[in-house]
Order: C-alpha cells, then structure tokens, then sequence
C-alpha cells in the first residue's frame, strides 16, 4: 500500500513537470516564435516555476523511495545489473541532464532572452520537454519488468 501512494504521488508530481512542458513547447513556445515574442515564454515560466521545482523535486523524492521499495538501493545504481536498476540508471542520467539544462537556463537562457533571441530558449524547453517525455517512457516500463 506504502509503494502505491508514492507511485501517485510520483504520477502527480511528473504529471505536473511533463504535462507543463508540453503545454510550453505546444502552445506557447510555437507561438511566441511566431509572433517573435519572448513575454509569452516569460510570462508562462514566471507562473509555471512555481509549481514546477517542487513537482521536479517531489518525482526525484519519491522515485528514490520507489527505487529502493523495489530493490534498488543507492549501492546498485549505476550498475545496470538489472532490468529494473537500468531504468532507475537511466532515469537519474535523464535527471542529471535536465538539472544541468535548467542551471544553463537559469544563468544564462533566460537573463539574455529577448525577443529577438528566442531560439537558445526554444531548444532548452524542446530538450527539457523530450528528457521529461522519456522519464515518463521509462518509468512506464517498470511495469513490464524493466528493459
């Protein structure tokens, strides 16, 4: 029972995360390229970052804690000895990635945005949106077992 609300709130948590990067990179990334518009993306990461850190946070809390309800403990990360500690791998080096990409946004994508230099930002949120897609992917496979 213990593993089943932590796996909500995980699902809660990434639903939060992916759901509002792919609502950026859909809607609101298309069009403020089209209208060359950088408030757009402003505006939206200005309310989403809110909600956004902690649910980032919260899905790295309790994937932990679902890494070792399933036997994987910090000892056997990295080791890629099994189907199911090759995704938890897997999806902390996709984590890794996406810290790194908002620490590069953070300090230099968004203090230099502008409307006439929309692209550095578009690439960052088409990154951090597919890393997010693929955490989803591959906690989806622990269900079949792993990879």
């Amino acid at each position: 029972m213990t593993h089943q609300i932590i796996l909500i709130f995980h699902l809660l948590a990434a639903t939060i995360w992916v759901g509002g990067h792919l609502i950026l990179s859909i809607s609101f990334l298309p069009l403020a390229l089209k209208q060359k518009d950088a408030t757009l993306i402003k505006n939206f990461k200005d309310k989403f970052e809110p909600i956004a850190l902690p649910s980032l946070a919260i899905s790295l809390i309790t994937g932990i804690l679902m890494a070792y309800d399933l036997g994987v403990p910090i000892s056997q990360w990295f080791s890629f000895s099994n189907p199911i500690e090759k995704i938890v791998s897997i999806k902390l080096i996709v984590l890794f990635s996406t810290i790194a990409l908002a620490i590069n946004a953070q300090l230099f994508v968004f203090p230099k945005l502008s409307s006439e230099k929309l692209l550095p930002v578009a690439i960052q949120i088409i990154l951090v949106t597919l890393l997010g897609v693929t955490m989803l992917v591959l906690g989806s496979l622990v269900r079949i077992g792993g990879i």
